[in-house]
């Protein structure tokens, strides 16, 4: 018989975590306890904020359900490493559906990992390699993890940085916001160096670490986390305008497109037009507008058109008549 109420209670939420509905003779035969003890073990479940839901009938049973809130999961040993091996190969690249949360995840769940499966973990990404990627730089998930800690718990850090020019510097910060732009990841930080606010491309950040010290949130810079950062790239990068005109209407055009490329708006009779700015080389945009799988023709700037032109001479030569 199980005497250790909170070892019981950690194997009855496992097999509850099962997707099906245990009768209550069989979670007392698994637990070695009577019918009654499951009841109230159950009941102290609900009480944690698990939502067990229980049926009647000769037999009974219990099932959990979808609830209001999100309380912790039991993972087995197998669960942890394909959840930790996922959210890494997602880390490694700033690609769209991936934001800080999928961050902020893979850094609480390695934190609790112990030894062995972190080892497994590192051992089965290192054999393997994803077919797919970003399009941006890749960024080892270990320095995500770090940046992310360090948000979350309001601790100071310090990192090596890399910058355009090719200077290297250290620096330490008050990291604020981890913000993917869709082909890269930047750190939003105040850099206490320079008494100032600033923002890192993560992929030039290296051996990151927190210092231990905590500090109070300083006054965001004006407009907030996400106007700052807008402004910060477009200073240091060559932006341009584009327009692009689809002979389809604006909902069967948006879908197919990022959120953060523009604004798509009804043109003529059934059409649309995307307008927006980039500071991603024209080569990319190019190529991102013919993964729409749409028809399309590029309005401005002049150097887009020109790209698009080649890009696509190239691909009909890449394509010979059979």
């Amino acid at each position: 018989m199980t005497t250790d109420t909170p070892a019981r209670l950690l194997r009855l939420l496992s097999l509850l975590q099962t997707p099906r509905e245990w009768p209550g003779g069989e979670l007392s035969e698994r637990l070695g306890v009577s019918r009654r003890t499951v009841r109230r073990d159950i009941e102290r479940l609900r009480e944690l904020g698990y939502p067990v839901q229980a049926t009647k009938g000769a037999e009974g049973g219990y099932r959990l359900v979808a609830g209001k809130a999100m309380p912790p999961l039991l993972l087995d040993d197998e669960e942890a490493v394909a959840i930790a091996v996922g959210l890494r190969a997602g880390a490694g690249h700033a690609v769209a559906g991936v934001d800080e949360a999928s961050v902020r995840a893979l850094a609480k769940l390695e934190q609790v990992l112990p030894a062995r499966l972190r080892h497994r973990v590192t051992t089965l990404q290192a054999a393997t390699t994803p077919l797919t990627g970003g399009d941006g730089p890749s960024i080892a998930p270990e320095t995500l993890t770090a940046l992310a800690s360090a948000v979350t718990g309001r601790e100071r850090l310090r990192f090596a940085y890399r910058a355009g020019d090719g200077g290297e510097s250290r620096r330490l910060t008050e990291p604020y916001r981890l913000v993917s732009t869709g082909t890269r990841w930047h750190l939003v930080a105040y850099d206490l160096g320079r008494e100032d606010w600033r923002t890192f491309r993560v992929d030039r950040v290296d051996e990151p670490f927190g210092t231990g010290a905590r500090f109070t949130p300083r006054e965001l810079p004006e407009g907030g986390i996400e106007a700052y950062l807008r402004r910060s790239i477009h200073l240091h990068q060559e932006s341009y305008d584009f327009t692009v005109r689809f002979p389809e209407p604006p909902e069967s055009v948006v879908p197919r497109l990022p959120k953060r490329l523009g604004t798509v708006e009804g043109y003529g009779d059934g059409g649309s037009v995307l307008r927006g700015t980039s500071g991603e080389p024209v080569e990319w945009l190019a190529v991102r507008l013919g993964l729409t799988g749409k028809e399309f023709t590029v309005l401005e700037p002049e150097e887009l058109i020109t790209c698009v032109r080649e890009l696509g001479e190239r691909l009909s030569r890449a394509a010979p008549d059979s």
